[in-house]
């Protein structure tokens, strides 16, 4: 049950960007695993993917179309990561990108493919081919929501969220999707995310918007330390407002409003984390630089001794504390350092605090949002980090998630 999450009940459509959805019949036998998005002849599309040395088949073929700059349509599975699959992966990733590119009259560099799902397996590429044609012909700018819930997979809920923002010229809007729940770690996760707008920004612009709202949202998140093969954050800019996004401004208000989106969707993947009970931010402060209060973050938040204890509601804060200690902070003193859980007060000047109580911790530690702060008392560099605890279902979704 996903902690503190709904599922919108609308998004936004985007002008000039259309999707469609369908039952290809990949894995799932009883639901659309299939979406297809069309970006519109004029858009800019940007990208950031998975660092997996073994990344999957979908991420070779979609980094080299992407590369030609003839990218106009996304074509997204559920169900079948195409990753393991040796260069026959890679052919039948580019087979499908050309077979779709043949519906529409355009060369398969058109087409960027991305996939979902257990790895290892050998992509249906005949049961894809047959429904491109009814797919290409459904396409509207009113399916979000179907694409939002065709490419889950342990999902639990759909992950999506829309913004507004006012520029200078004019308005314009984002929406995005996005689909994640297990293997979720920072340079990407076992993630998808599209956003999309119709401002009209270049793709070297767009992104560097997707990378600097990655860096504080998809990179800031882990569920349970591994990262995928197949992840991949898209940006689409249709252009079809018309509206530039070009001045100071007019770019802190278009990235703000990315920004924002991208956490919403970030922290929707965490909330929804493989049987997760609880949310989990880990804010350090006073880092001498942001690398060291990254690192720290990190080391508390993927920490299983820490996330099990959350999840018994367990107030063991010498696990957040060694944590802390194994870091790998240069020149770091100890008694200094000050620890707090949902504003109570545990640790301080490297110790337990003389206020705390234990049914205090027990009352912080029993909550299902937690914000655990730690103070290196350094400097004033500061991150975040967000994850979610580890319970018994996180085990047994995984054990069976081929079964």
């Amino acid at each position: 049950m996903a902690v503190g999450l709904r599922a919108p009940t609308a998004l936004q459509s985007v002008p000039g960007v259309r999707l469609a959805t369908c039952a290809a019949g990949i894995r799932y036998l009883d639901r659309d695993d299939l979406v297809l998005i069309d970006a519109g002849p004029d858009a800019a599309i940007a990208a950031l993917f998975t660092t997996n040395a073994f990344c999957a088949a979908p991420v070779q073929v979609a980094r080299e179309h992407l590369a030609s700059g003839s990218a106009r349509w996304l074509l997204i599975n559920a169900g079948n990561a195409n990753a393991g699959t040796g260069r026959a992966g890679v052919a039948a990733a580019r087979s499908v990108c050309a077979t779709l590119g043949r519906v529409f009259g355009a060369p398969g560099q058109a087409v960027l493919p991305f996939s979902t799902g257990v790895i290892g397996e050998p992509l249906p590429v005949e049961r894809m081919a047959a429904v491109l044609p009814v797919l290409a012909a459904a396409l509207t700018e009113d399916a979000w929501m179907d694409a939002a819930r065709a490419i889950m997979t342990t999902d639990t809920i759909l992950k999506g969220a829309s913004r507004v923002a006012r520029l200078s010229t004019g308005t314009v809007t984002l929406t995005g999707i996005a689909k994640g729940s297990g293997m979720i770690h920072p340079d990407m996760a076992t993630m998808l995310a599209f956003v999309a707008t119709d401002a009209r920004i270049g793709s070297g612009q767009l992104h560097r918007f997707l990378d600097q709202a990655a860096d504080d949202s998809f990179n800031a998140i882990t569920v349970d330390g591994d990262t995928s093969t197949n992840d991949a954050l898209v940006g689409i800019a249709s252009g079809a407002s018309g509206v530039e996004v070009t001045s100071p401004e007019d770019c802190g208000v278009f990235g703000e409003a990315l920004d924002s989106l991208c956490l919403e969707l970030a922290e929707a993947i965490v909330r929804d984390g493989e049987g997760a009970t609880k949310f989990v931010r880990v804010t350090v402060r006073g880092g001498r630089d942001r690398s060291e209060a990254r690192r720290v973050a990190e080391v508390v938040a993927l920490s299983p001794l820490v996330k099990t204890a959350l999840f018994a509601s367990d107030p063991n804060w010498g696990r957040i504390l060694a944590a802390v200690g194994r870091a790998g902070v240069v020149d770091f003193m100890i008694d200094r350092v000050g620890i707090a859980v949902n504003g109570v007060e545990i640790v301080s000047f490297g110790g337990r605090a003389p206020g705390y109580a234990e049914a205090d911790g027990q009352k912080a530690f029993a909550a299902d949002e937690l914000d655990i702060v730690v103070d290196l008392a350094r400097g004033s560099a500061e991150y975040r980090k967000y994850t979610c605890d580890f319970s018994y279902d996180y085990v047994r979704i995984n054990a069976d998630y081929r079964s």
